[in-house]
């Protein structure tokens, strides 16, 4: 689930919310760790795969928040015949009753004391440092799907998503705005920037100079996907040539095939390696040049892409 933080805040303003979380699994699993749902007495946000095991973790939930917020248990299913479930799999699951949301996602460390205790790691930061925080939560140690379970006292760094692509989008127009509202739930973690001070007002958007933006396009993780639509033709060129010469997997341009023609000219003079760009964005054979249609187009070709490693 996507900034579970953003959905268990809005949660606990209407009541108790319970937070279901997948630590660890073994074998074939609907889900993979870091996947969470929060749950209420009358809804739920987010899913773990579905089918009798989320259908016995709702339980757990509802029936935690009968207990002090704070209050957790570790449980572990096997995915086979006690659930009427054929994965054959092993999930392990963290359930709390919150007492609290943290103000944004990242990556945490977890105490398991008489109460849980959820700690930001220092210096954790957002968009294109997921790559380093994932790294870090793996050396920092995890829970695995085997073993005895976790008792009071364990510390241990919560798993994050690491199924989610790093996206790098440049751009707060009509098209970048589609894009954005339409990312909740796939598998990719949004980075968002412009220059304009006007795009502060979007939710989401981190403003930068050109020059920040640039460097971090050239800075981009291995994983990510760079989709740059600003409104200045100049600065998506700065920010093609700089994401071109860093190693992200994938490099898209809106724009027209004139558009492209000029851009490639351009970059095979100045010695830049364009055969990583993709312009126009979109999958091909979606036509229509409609901010929503661009949007759908664009974001079947990044999931098309697979899931990083």
């Amino acid at each position: 689930m996507a900034d579970w933080t953003a959905h268990a805040r809005a949660a606990l303003e209407q009541g108790p919310a319970a937070l279901v979380t997948i630590l660890a699994t073994e074998g074939s699993a609907p889900r993979g760790p870091g996947t969470r749902m929060v749950v209420t007495t009358g809804a739920i946000a987010g899913t773990i795969g579905g089918g009798a095991l989320e259908h016995q973790a709702m339980a757990q939930a509802r029936a935690i928040l009968a207990l002090d917020p704070g209050s957790w248990r570790v449980q572990d299913y096997p995915l086979g015949p006690l659930l009427g479930q054929c994965c054959g799999g092993r999930v392990r699951l963290m359930v709390e009753h919150l007492k609290g949301a943290p103000e944004a996602d990242g990556l945490f460390e977890v105490e398991l004391g008489e109460r849980l205790t959820r700690t930001p790691l220092p210096g954790e930061g957002r968009g294109p440092e997921l790559t380093k925080q994932l790294d870090l939560g793996l050396r920092r140690g995890a829970i695995g799907a085997r073993g005895p379970l976790p008792e009071p006292g364990t510390r241990f760094i919560e798993p994050a998503d690491t199924a989610r692509r790093p996206l790098l989008m440049f751009g707060a127009g009509h098209v970048g705005r589609a894009i954005a509202a339409k990312t909740d739930g796939l598998p990719l973690h949004l980075a968002w920037f412009d220059t304009r001070p006007q795009a502060a007002e979007t939710p989401g958007v981190a403003l930068g100079t050109e020059d920040e933006l640039v460097a971090t396009a050239a800075a981009a993780p291995t994983e990510a996907a760079i989709l740059i639509l600003t409104h200045d033709h100049a600065l998506d060129y700065r920010l093609t040539a700089a994401a071109l010469g860093g190693s992200a997997a994938f490099v898209g341009l809106i724009g027209s095939q004139t558009k492209r023609a000029r851009f490639l000219s351009r970059l095979a003079k100045e010695g830049v390696d364009a055969a990583r760009l993709t312009c126009p964005i979109g999958l091909p054979g979606v036509d229509g040049k409609e901010p929503d249609v661009i949007a759908i187009a664009a974001l079947a070709q990044l999931l098309a892409l697979g899931r990083p490693a």
